[in-house]
């Protein structure tokens, strides 16, 4: 019996999103068409933080996504222990950047 094969998809990495962008602080914002996600590097002691990242994804993409979250939080945790979760810091952040209302 013949195996089919799965196409592959062929993913390219640049130098520079290879670096990665650093953050600690993540707003997701939604609509009925999209999900966003903006990611902002607070640094202590200064009041002011610029989003370093938005990402645009689906409703259904960002449902995969934290399928996909929660399926290596599980897996990390089975092999370094639990995560412990830090209290946030303290402070009345806008939930709104212009786009729409959503939870976060």
């Amino acid at each position: 019996m013949e195996e089919k094969k799965k196409p592959q998809l062929n993913i390219e990495l640049s130098e520079e999103a290879a670096q990665g962008t650093y953050s600690n602080l993540a707003i997701i914002t939604h609509s009925a068409a999209e999900f966003i996600l903006d990611f902002i590097r607070i640094m202590p002691g200064v009041p002011k933080a610029k989003v370093k990242s938005r990402i645009i994804v689906t409703p259904q993409h960002a449902k995969r996504l934290m399928r996909a979250l929660n399926e290596n939080i599980k897996k990390y945790e089975s092999q370094h222990g639990p995560i412990k979760e830090a209290p946030g810091p303290e402070m009345n952040l806008p939930m709104n950047f212009g786009g729409p209302q959503g939870e976060a």
